[in-house]
């Protein structure tokens, strides 16, 4: 009965692919006709099915971009990028998107050493940094055994000095794992979804204002309380925003 049971849901999850690729080259043809929203409309089936891609987010920001919708389409290329950070035309079509905002906000730029640790952290994932980790380990453990098993005192020299320096860079891309770590869970970009949103001092309408967004700006959430989000902008200013007034990139 189980048997049947596996085989009944590979089935039906066969049946979904198939159906939401149908549905996928549908859309494509509707937005080569330039029908931009019943594409949406299709693409965003596709998301309410549990299936998720950078190319579908693509898409989607693509037809928003042609209707001119400006926090959807960079609402769903940042969606894009999360899933495949390095792709051009992503980069290339967020940047035309970002230029129909309103807000001209500076970001504060990095200096000395800090820069140059974020550089360092930023530059694999924390996936990466943990394989890299485990391979310096390995050779340790391997150069370890020569030095110990070795009788020339050239290659017991070399075998320490090596095992060493494997040690240190297994011991260094843990750090850079676990830093890596910290600023994803640390990073959570939102996208101004009304056309204007007043910008508080505190979580509550009566509260002094300290700034007004328009859509399409990115913000970072520090914390949530009740219906409002703690904002941050690139240029480090803070405030409370409604919770309503925003959406979360990272939520998929």
């Amino acid at each position: 009965m189980r048997k049947v049971i596996i085989i009944w849901v590979y089935c039906l999850g066969l049946f979904g692919f198939s159906q939401n690729n149908q549905r996928f080259d549908e859309a494509n043809t509707l937005y080569n006709e330039g029908k931009y929203q019943e594409a949406i409309e299709k693409y965003e089936s596709i998301i309410e099915s549990g299936e998720h891609s950078a190319e579908l987010y693509f898409n989607l920001g693509n037809a928003n971009y042609k209707l001119n919708n400006i926090a959807p389409s960079i609402y769903y290329y940042e969606k894009a990028l999360i899933l495949n950070p390095n792709d051009e035309d992503i980069n290339n079509n967020l940047a035309y998107a970002q230029n129909m905002t309103i807000d001209a906000i500076d970001k504060v730029p990095q200096v000395g050493f800090a820069r140059i640790i974020n550089n360092v952290v930023t530059t694999f994932d924390v996936d990466a940094w943990a394989k890299m980790a485990i391979v310096g380990v390995l050779i340790f453990v391997l150069l370890f055994l020569m030095y110990h098993f070795s009788y020339a005192t050239s290659r017991k020299r070399i075998a320490f000095v090596i095992s060493v320096l494997s040690l240190f860079f297994a011991c260094f891309s843990v750090a850079m794992a676990f830093q890596k770590e910290s600023l994803d869970y640390n990073n959570n970009p939102a996208i101004v979804f009304v056309q204007e949103s007043r910008v508080k001092s505190e979580a509550n309408k009566l509260s002094e204002e300290v700034f007004r967004l328009h859509e399409g700006t990115k913000v970072q959430v520090l914390e949530s309380y009740k219906d409002w989000k703690k904002i941050q902008l690139s240029d480090n200013s803070t405030g409370w925003i409604p919770s309503e007034d925003i959406k979360i990139i990272k939520s998929f």
